[in-house]
């Protein structure tokens, strides 16, 4: 059994605390957030643009300190606590749809763009420069910016380049990880990519991270709520597919010529890890006419199925989160192999 289950409850509570501290930004849904308190960390809050989410998190979390702001205007700041000068871990998952290769890559650079209907219009290519500068302001033991597969393809690569050089020359010893979630007991294929970082003072050894948790099917995580059903346009194509289609894209080919339509309605089978929840999740049951629901959503995103989403569609801050488990898993063995080690050397001095 995985030491941390991807179905769970809020209710019923987190683990003991390790005494080591946390700090987010790019906060989103949380699901960071609770990677951290299952690891057994104290997260002291963070920072997020969005009211909305952030009223979210707020809701779930009852953080110590929250900042409903953009990082740019928190990095402005001269009144922050002396807390998070003194971090063990800062956390940030900069918005990585520029650099998704799903999404417009070098057309969107430089541009500015509006994730939802009254959030702040501003560039988001640049964003992880700007973690970046936060890392150097407050200065944390360690730090971990994650991002989508992207950034360490193409062109984007010298995004990654300037994101090591920068922090190798501000004092950090940088790894950079290309992890899958599936392979760390989160029900679906999610690749990212972690740059972990350690202050050079420190001389932490290099971390190992392989993970080979069980994989979890959709079947395993299916539940019987027709939430919600496919209309009749869809219903066509789905009477019409085929074991050997991945998505609707196979359908729509075959009987209208049209291959490049329906991409995004990627097939669901029982027998299959489950596709990636995106915050525009259209993923369809092969077995049944119906999209994936919020519980399956939930489920495959290991977030806990009593989350209190309020107004906001689960899929939508779920597909914007890192996995809880994901997190978790990565917070564990960075306590293992880094702090718990720190731990015991200085008891034995």
């Amino acid at each position: 059994m995985s030491k941390f289950p991807y179905k769970w409850y809020l209710k019923d509570g987190y683990p003991p605390k390790n005494g080591l501290k946390v700090f987010g930004t790019f906060i989103c849904g949380g699901g960071s957030t609770m990677g951290y308190k299952l690891a057994g960390y104290e997260h002291l809050g963070g920072v997020e643009i969005d009211k909305q989410v952030a009223d979210v998190y707020r809701t779930n979390h009852n953080p110590k300190y929250l900042y409903n702001e953009d990082i740019r205007e928190f990095n402005k700041r001269t009144d922050l606590p002396t807390e998070l000068y003194s971090l063990d871990i800062l956390d940030g998952s900069p918005p990585c749809s520029t650099f998704s290769m799903a999404g417009s890559r070098e057309d969107g650079w430089g541009k500015k763009k509006q994730f939802r209907e009254g959030q702040a219009v501003q560039t988001l290519d640049d964003l992880v420069y700007v973690y970046c500068d936060t890392i150097i302001k407050l200065q944390p033991k360690t730090f971990i910016l994650e991002n989508v597969k992207g950034i360490i393809a193409g062109n984007a690569k010298s995004y990654s380049k300037k994101i090591v050089e920068k922090m190798t020359k501000a004092g950090y010893s940088v790894q950079v990880f290309l992890l899958n979630a599936a392979s760390m007991g989160v029900p679906q294929k999610r690749e990212r990519v972690f740059f972990i970082g350690s202050k050079k003072e420190l001389n932490f050894p290099k971390l190992k991270l392989e993970f080979n948790e069980r994989a979890v099917v959709f079947g395993e995580v299916k539940t019987k709520d027709n939430q919600y059903p496919l209309n009749e346009t869809m219903l066509r194509y789905w009477n019409n597919r085929k074991e050997k289609d991945i998505d609707f894209a196979n359908i729509a080919g075959r009987m209208d010529g049209r291959p490049n339509s329906f991409f995004n309605h990627k097939f669901l089978k029982d027998g299959e890890v489950a596709n990636t929840v995106t915050s525009g999740d259209l993923c369809t049951l092969y077995s049944e006419p119906r999209y994936r629901n919020d519980n399956e959503v939930k489920l495959c995103g290991s977030y806990p199925l009593d989350y209190n989403f309020k107004s906001i569609e689960p899929k939508y801050l779920i597909g914007m989160s890192v996995p809880p488990v994901m997190t978790a898993q990565i917070a564990n063995q960075m306590f293992l192999q880094w702090f718990e080690k720190q731990r015991r050397n200085n008891v034995e001095r």
